[in-house]
């Protein structure tokens, strides 16, 4: 009976951490981007995994060299599925935009 309401209390903890992130994660209405070629793609592409806000918090620190490491990052460590010309597109939106 002991492990039917810890799975339970678990199970239940796991949830509510699940949809608390998806509403947290589902209003992104006042990051606003710069505009510019490839913003389509950042917005598609970024958002899928994290934050747009990420993009630009990162932004004082970064610079061209700095982007392509983090999209590079992003694909082979993290796992990103973006095609090679997305990342392309990225990196120069990124470097014109927000960099330092």
């Amino acid at each position: 009976m002991m492990t039917s309401s810890i799975t339970s209390a678990v199970s239940g903890a796991l949830l509510l951490m699940a949809l608390s992130t998806a509403v947290v994660r589902a209003d992104e209405s006042d990051i606003v981007l710069k505009p510019g070629d490839g913003l389509d793609v950042v917005e598609g592409n970024c958002s899928a995994c994290h934050s747009l806000d990420f993009i630009q918090m990162n932004s004082p620190i970064q610079d061209e060299k700095g982007w392509t490491e983090t999209v590079t990052k992003m694909v082979h460590v993290m796992g990103a599925p973006i095609t090679d010309e997305d990342q392309k597109q990225i990196i120069k939106y990124l470097s014109a935009n927000y960099s330092k």
